[in-house]
């Protein structure tokens, strides 16, 4: 029983989010792949929420019919529009800045999550902080190192050191990244994505709390965030023609993303949440860029740049000494709490045993 519960809680959790980071930068990938092509990000948003919606349109009807859970009321719903909006903007941010960089730099920035995971919790005051304590100051100048680190990847692109050594199988040939210009823009764009990211598991693991099930409130978000991508996408593209997808590149990343991006992404990630809680999601996020470099430069023809190289070491270096704080923090609240309920429950056995000592 006890090694089940090992497996469930612990190895099956930690699996599926590694295969998840492996899965989202093929799909960063596979998405710039198809921009290179002429597809809109502001279209490809809407139809890959509608294609993951239209995959999980049955689990309402399983939710509804449920005794265990409770109704899905309007708070529940108004919750779940929030997260919508909030995917919504973070998505489009996201794709809009792979557009103008790459895969690389959105996995490169994508490590500021854990950073701003940490800062938002301080402020909606889910996490503790004592400055005194050697837990929280690990945490703060992790916290800072990171971000460093982040404006590092963004701004500094330094002289290359891999110029795209494998030119046969490149997707699309083109010219190094377009300017430094281009390359801020996109870093700008991804670093709004990467702090409205830490909102959505905050916002995603209250709704757990008050609505636990995973599919229906996937279903859910997705739909929202098709339709208001769907009206933003109207409005930046009223061209009919942009609306029509080719049978290349851009309908295979719509479906993949779809299916493995907005469905089983999301879906894992918001069971890992109710299971985990946030950071536990949160300190995947730098396995990303290793993996994204290999594919970047095999695939894309991307250059990689001393600037990448420096700041994504210096990301993680800041990320694992908060995840070392908030281990430390916690296995110090485990010992407070293991002696509390020891101390109690040598005071309440006397009581007890008094007690039924009286009624006998």
């Amino acid at each position: 029983m006890a090694r089940e519960r090992y497996c469930y809680r612990d190895m099956l959790p930690f699996t599926a989010m590694v295969i998840m980071e492996c899965a989202n930068v093929g799909l960063n990938t596979l998405f710039k792949a198809a921009t290179m092509k002429g597809m809109s990000n502001h279209v490809f948003v809407v139809y890959a929420y509608a294609v993951a919606a239209l995959v999980l349109l049955p689990s309402p009807f399983f939710s509804l019919r449920s005794r265990v859970l409770p109704p899905l009321n309007f708070s529940i719903g108004s919750k779940i529009f929030f997260l919508g909006l909030i995917g919504c903007t973070s998505q489009i941010m996201g794709y809009t800045g792979i557009n103008y960089s790459s895969p690389t730099l959105a996995s490169a920035i994508s490590n500021l999550v854990p950073a701003f995971t940490f800062i938002f919790a301080i402020i909606f005051r889910m996490e503790k902080l004592a400055l005194r304590s050697s837990s929280s100051q690990a945490k703060i100048i992790g916290t800072i190192v990171s971000i460093s680190g982040a404006f590092v990847v963004t701004l500094y692109k330094g002289p290359p050191i891999i110029l795209n050594p494998f030119p046969s199988i490149s997707l699309h040939q083109q010219p190094l990244l377009s300017s430094v210009s281009n390359w801020a823009i996109g870093g700008l764009f991804l670093t709004i994505e990467y702090i409205l990211v830490p909102m959505w598991y905050i916002v995603q693991a209250q709704i757990m709390k008050e609505y636990p099930a995973e599919l229906t409130v996937v279903f859910f978000y997705n739909l929202c965030v098709s339709i208001l991508a769907a009206i933003v996408g109207l409005i930046a593209e009223p061209n009919p023609s942009a609306w029509r997808i080719r049978l290349d590149t851009s309908l295979v990343s719509i479906i993949c993303s779809g299916i493995f991006g907005s469905f089983l992404n999301n879906a894992v990630h918001t069971w890992v949440i109710r299971l985990k809680g946030p950071v536990f999601v949160a300190m995947f996020k730098p396995l990303s860029i290793a993996i994204a470099v290999v594919m970047g430069v095999i695939f894309l023809g991307d250059t990689l740049y001393l600037g990448s190289v420096i700041g994504a070491t210096i990301i993680p270096i800041g990320f694992y000494t908060v995840m070392w704080g908030k281990a430390k923090e916690e296995m110090g609240d485990d010992c407070e709490t293991g002696n509390l309920e020891s101390s109690s429950s040598t005071q309440k056995i006397p009581l007890l045993q008094s007690y039924k000592n009286e009624e006998m």
